[in-house]
Formats: structure tokens, C-alpha cells, sequence
């Protein structure tokens, strides 16, 4: 059987689904993607504002070879198809006792600053941290992230021929724990517990390993040109050159199977048969019959459970007055475990970190509109969207007036998006942006894997491993395209004579 005989219908176009797509159709399958959404990007959606599409998810790519990998891999080139420019600051940090500390792409730039903010035994101490955070990046890359199913026996392995390596990793103390131990100012302690955030987690319930994520970022971070809705057009667009279908404003309702084989996929907009079906959604769809009681076997649900965080995310134009921004500003909270002692109470934090992405930062002329993006954690609980609206709206911007700084105008509460509102835009994500929560030492093998147990269902996306995250995401979808190709050509090689000619 020819490649292109064999159909595959990818339900969903986040960036795991076209990172899918793309390589399957590069392969020559005939491939559909369909969509509830108008148009592909997933989470990295941008919304109209005064001032242009504003993005109001991802802001930044980081591991840039990943995306340099998916293109490089089809033939292409990605300078060829979006235009990155390099941060110089990574991000800036303001606390309200005055202290501001900006991270840079320049290492040593990044030690000197921590310098001056917070003194000599302070750089001495992020330099510590960073070397620990590299040494776990580089170890934990290719035995986790890079490949498609985590093996413990694989990482034991790695870390007994580096023993160092088990005292970097702190097993069985959160990141808040080896943070207090690693920083004596609690300021940088407080700055690197956030990036628990990233993957929906708490810095006092997350495990000390999440501490790699800074290297992530000290790698580099780059903007794309016009945002990063940007970045999935121009992969769909390179789809679409190798023949995939797009189909978008189109739900799928249903994963169809036939002889206890999967058939295909019943949309709002007719039935689309397959025999392999990739699903680029939050696996709790599966895992709780959303798209059929006969495929929730599939996941299984302690894959889904428990939940990740969720935020409040505000994306509007407005003129800023009063503080000096960068691309990314973080404004912290007085106290950390406040902000997260209410999240695990399912509560509002009232003592907030906000992160605020300024996405025409040195562009845009001083009293020009300017589009912002605003994210401040939140559980994933769903309630009243309109109330929380409204307490939510009143709350950031009452705190960012303490900082000194304004809008002009001020948002209003339709500008933002609330857990309930994420729940609507993924189904069966009860707002969750993250998938499974990171919490527990553990965590990182309990996420599904691309294969499930129903053969020719597959999976994709920022709840399945590696995780959540642009980059990891993107990484999905290699593995999920690799396991296609992968069984398909043994089945085609252990059934040849079953296989010819069908469709």
C-alpha cells in the first residue's frame, strides 16, 4: 500500500496537531486536520484589539532547535517562514519594596544584575543555581523530552553513571524547598517558584527537577514577527503544501470504530474515515467519554488527574504610563505561598504575581496603543464568568496602579478570559491549560503516552508527554508522527496481501 492510500484524521490544531500534520503529509498519508476553532494555533490564539491581534496565550518561543528540527525535517527552512528576533532582556522583575532585576540572554550580564540588585553572595548563589539547572537540562533531555515514552530504568541509568546528578535533582523536595535552600534573598527564590507556573504547577508542590526550566530560558527567547499565531499559520500553510485538509469551525463529536477498529471521525460537518485518528486535545476528552463511551478506555484517567492550573488571562490596546516595561514584566506578590495557599483552595489569590508581555515593546511609539498581555494564575475552578470578571479586572489593575503603572484606557472585563472561558475553548479541560498537574516527584511518568491502548488512536498535545509548553508540545507531535509511521509500515509489512489496495 502506497503512503497516500492510508487516511489520518488529526482532530485538533494546536501546534502538536500541525507539528503532526506536517510530517505526515511530508510522508506522503493523506492527511485531515479538523478544528472546532477558526483558524489553527490552539492555545496560541490571538484575539482583535485597537491595535491588532493580540496574542492571548504563548508570547515567546524558547528551544528554538525544536522548531528549526520540524522544519529542517520537511525541507524547509524556518527562517523562511517567520521572523524571530532575539531578547536581549528575558524578562524583567519588579517586587514593591522598589527592587527590579532584569534576566538577560547575556549570562554574565544576568550575574552582574543580580549582583547589583541583591549583592555578591546573591550572584554567587544564582550562579550555583544555574550550573545546577543546565547540568539537569542536559541530562534529563534526551532519556525524557526527546523521547516518546519515559523510561525509569533509562534515567536510574543515567543518573548512577552521574551520581552527581541525585543531589541536583533534590528527589523528594519541591522546587519551593530547594529554592529556599539554594537563595538566602527570598526574592529570587520567590522569581525562580514561578516558573512551577509554566506547567500548571505550584513551587510548593512541584518537584525540585522543574528547576531546569530556567535553562530553557537562559538558552534563549525570541519573538515571532507579528506574533505567535504567526508561527502556527506559517506551519499550517507548509501542511497545506503537502497536502493536508484543514478543516476549521468543525467539531469532532465522535471517534467512530467498525470490527473493533477505529473508522474515522463524525464532525458537525459529516463523517471523515480513517483508519488512524490522532487526538490533539486535553486527554481528559477521551479519558471521560467525550468523544464516545466505547474510546474512554483508552486514557486512562489517572493520566488526567489531578488538574494543572488554570489563569486569568486579559489581551487588549491600550497607551501604558508610569513604569518602564519590557517584553515581559513580572510584578510579584508580596508573599508567594499566600498566592498559591489560595489556589489550592480553589480561591482567587489576592496577593497575585502578574505577568505582563508588552508584545510591541520598542516598536511602538511612546503614546501609541500598544497591545498587552496579562496572566495571573488561577485554579480550575469554574464559576460565574461574569462576576469573576469583573473582581478579577478590578483586581489587576488595582495592583499595578500600587506599581505605578496605568493604562489609558483602562481595560474592562471583556477583555479577559476566565477558567470557565478556557473550559469553552478546550472541552473537557475543566479550564486546565496544563493537562495533568506536575505536583509529585512522579508526575512526569503518569502523563499519557502518544500511543494509547486502542490501536490507531494516538495522541498529542501539551497534556501528553513531554508536557505542556510551545516546545514540548512541538516535540509531541514528532513522537505522535514517528509512532504513526512507525506502525504503519509494520503493519503493512506483517499484513501485505490485507493491505494492498485498501483504503
Amino acid at each position: 500500500m502506497t503512503a497516500s492510500a492510508e487516511k489520518i484524521v488529526i482532530i485538533g490544531a494546536g501546534i502538536a496537531g500541525l507539528a503532526t500534520a506536517l510530517r505526515l503529509g511530508h510522508a506522503g498519508y493523506d492527511v485531515t486536520v479538523v478544528d472546532m476553532h477558526a483558524a489553527p494555533g490552539g492555545k496560541m490564539r490571538a484575539i482583535p484589539s485597537a491595535a491588532g491581534p493580540v496574542d492571548a496565550g504563548p508570547t515567546v518561543l524558547t528551544m528554538r532547535h525544536v522548531f528549526e528540527t520540524l522544519f529542517a525535517d520537511v525541507g524547509a527552512d524556518l527562517a523562511d517562514h517567520v521572523t524571530l528576533t532575539p531578547l536581549e532582556t528575558l524578562a524583567r522583575h519588579y517586587w514593591d519594596d522598589g527592587t527590579q532585576l532584569d534576566l538577560m540572554a547575556d549570562a554574565q550580564a544576568s550575574l552582574a544584575n543580580v549582583r547589583d540588585a541583591f549583592g555578591a553572595v546573591a550572584a554567587a548563589e544564582f550562579a550555583s543555581f544555574s550550573a545546577r539547572a543546565k547540568r539537569l537540562f542536559d541530562a534529563f533531555d534526551a532519556p525524557m523530552m526527546r523521547t516518546a515514552m519515559p523510561d525509569q530504568i533509562a534515567v536510574a541509568r543515567k543518573v548512577l553513571a552521574q551520581p552527581r546528578l541525585i543531589a541536583d535533582m533534590a528527589p523528594h523536595r519541591t522546587l519551593a524547598g530547594l529554592l529556599k535552600s539554594s537563595f538566602s534573598d527570598p526574592r529570587l527564590a520567590q522569581l525562580f517558584g514561578r516558573y512551577a507556573t509554566y506547567v500548571g504547577g505550584s513551587p510548593y508542590k512541584s518537584p525540585a527537577i522543574l528547576s531546569l526550566i530556567w535553562q530553557a530560558e537562559a538558552q534563549g527567547v525570541w519573538t515571532v514577527a507579528g506574533g505567535m499565531q504567526q508561527l502556527a499559520q506559517a506551519i499550517a500553510a507548509l501542511a497545506e503544501r503537502h497536502g493536508v485538509q484543514f478543516h476549521y469551525d468543525t467539531r469532532a463529536l465522535r471517534i467512530t470504530r467498525q470490527g473493533g477498529q477505529i473508522s474515522g471521525v463524525e464532525t458537525t460537518k459529516g463523517h471523515f474515515p480513517a483508519a488512524t485518528v490522532v487526538f490533539n486535545g486535553d486527554p481528559r476528552a477521551l479519558a471521560t467519554g467525550l468523544l464516545g463511551p466505547a474510546i474512554a478506555g483508552a486514557v486512562p484517567v489517572t493520566g488526567t488527574e489531578p488538574r494543572s492550573l488554570s489563569a486569568y488571562v486579559h489581551a487588549f490596546a491600550a497607551v501604558p504610563h508610569g513604569v518602564e516595561l519590557a517584553h515581559h514584566t513580572v510584578f510579584f506578590g508580596h508573599d508567594p505561598k499566600a498566592e498559591f495557599s489560595a489556589l489550592a483552595r480553589n480561591d482567587m489569590p489576592r496577593d497575585a504575581s502578574l505577568y505582563l508581555c508588552a508584545q510591541d515593546h520598542g516598536t511602538a511609539a511612546p503614546d501609541a496603543m500598544q497591545r498587552f498581555e496579562i496572566i495571573m494564575n488561577a485554579a480550575p475552578v469554574l464559576r460565574d464568568p461574569e462576576q469573576e470578571k469583573a473582581q478579577c479586572q478590578t483586581q489587576i489593575f488595582a495592583r499595578f496602579r500600587q506599581f505605578g503603572l496605568t493604562f489609558s484606557p483602562t481595560p474592562g472585563p471583556d477583555s479577559l478570559t476566565t477558567p470557565q472561558g478556557f473550559a469553552d475553548l478546550f472541552p473537557a479541560s475543566l479550564g486546565s491549560l496544563y493537562g495533568r498537574s506536575p505536583h509529585g516527584m512522579m508526575a512526569a511518568f503518569k502523563r499519557p503516552t502518544v500511543r494509547t491502548t486502542m490501536p490507531g488512536l494516538y495522541l498529542a498535545g501539551g497534556g501528553v508527554h513531554p508536557g505542556a509548553g510551545v516546545p514540548m508540545a512541538t516535540l509531541c507531535g514528532q513522537h505522535a508522527a514517528a509512532a504513526i509511521l512507525n506502525d504503519l509500515a509494520s503493519r503493512s509489512t506483517s499484513r501485505p496481501v490485507a493491505m494492498r489496495g485498501g483504503t
